[in-house]
């Protein structure tokens, strides 16, 4: 799990049936967490909002995560991040 910031969102009107109703979101890992990533895209079934810092599953964890277990998801973001106390 990784630990981003919310900077945007995608909307994309032609997707897979399995993704339909979803809502997309451009997460940034924070520096520390990122590796070789600069942004991510996940699905967001919490209802985070930009400028959020928000947790991220990805892989298997993700589909998991968000209920999607035979959808093509590989980043979910799974919490909302209420106090960041340290994290940048």
């Amino acid at each position: 799990m990784i630990v981003g910031k919310v900077v945007g969102s995608i909307v994309s009107t032609r997707k897979s049936e399995k993704l339909i109703g979803n809502k997309f979101m451009i997460v940034e890992p924070l520096h520390h967490m990122k590796g070789d990533l600069n942004q991510i895209v996940a699905i967001d079934n919490i209802g985070a909002g930009i400028g959020e810092y928000v947790l991220v599953a990805q892989g298997s964890a993700a589909r998991i995560g968000c209920d999607l277990e035979t959808a093509p998801v590989d980043a979910a973001i799974v919490g909302i991040i209420d106090d960041g106390a340290g994290l940048e």
